[in-house]
C-alpha cells in the first residue's frame, strides 16, 4: 500500500474518530510462535500509533523478534466501525511515564483528586520507565459496512451482481 493511500484512508472522519479512542487490540506472534492479541491503550500522534508497556513486559521479546504487528480499533455497536492498520513495531525504551501513556489515560473517568491519585501510583510503580511501543503505519484499512466492506464480503456482492446479471 502507497503512503498516500494510508494516508487518505487515516484521515478519513471516521478513521479520525477511532483513533481517538482508548483501546485497540494488538496482535502479534509471541516467542512461542502462536498468535496473540490483546487490548492495550494507545494514543495517535497523526504519524504513529504509541502504546506504552511495562519493561518487563512478556510482549517485547516477541516484538524484538518478529516486530510486524495488526491493530484493530473498532466499536461496540451496530453496524460496526472497523480501523484496521499493520505496521512494524519500534520499540523505544524510556525513563519515567512517557506522555502518550498519561494522555491516552487522560479520558478515564476520575475526579481531579483519584487522577492525582493514580499518577502517584503509576509513577511509583514504573520507577525504572516504561517502553513506547511506535508503530507507523504500513497498510490501512476502514470497515464502515455502509461505504466499505471487509474484501471477501465486497467479492461476494459482485459475485451476486454477476449472477443477477445473467
Amino acid at each position: 500500500m502507497e503512503p498516500q493511500e494510508i494516508t487518505e484512508v487515516l484521515n478519513r472522519p471516521l478513521s479520525r474518530e477511532l483513533l481517538d479512542r482508548d483501546v485497540a487490540r494488538l496482535a502479534y506472534v509471541a516467542k512461542d510462535g502462536t498468535p496473540r492479541n490483546i487490548p492495550i491503550i494507545f494514543a495517535w500522534n497523526g504519524a504513529e500509533v504509541v502504546m506504552c508497556t511495562p519493561k518487563n513486559a512478556p510482549k517485547l521479546q516477541a516484538l524484538r523478534e518478529n516486530p510486524m504487528v495488526a491493530l484493530t480499533v473498532d466499536t461496540e455497536s451496530h453496524p460496526p466501525q472497523i480501523l484496521l492498520i499493520r505496521g512494524r513495531a519500534e520499540l523505544d525504551y524510556v525513563d519515567g511515564i512517557p506522555d502518550e501513556y498519561l494522555q491516552t489515560t487522560s479520558t478515564y473517568e476520575m475526579t481531579p483528586e483519584q487522577r492525582v491519585e493514580w499518577e502517584a501510583e503509576v509513577r511509583s510503580l514504573y520507577t525504572d520507565g516504561m517502553v513506547r511501543i511506535v508503530v507507523t503505519p504500513t497498510w490501512a484499512k476502514l470497515i464502515d459496512f455502509e461505504t466499505t466492506l471487509p474484501t471477501a464480503v465486497e467479492e461476494l456482492g459482485r459475485r451476486r451482481q454477476e449472477r443477477q446479471a445473467t
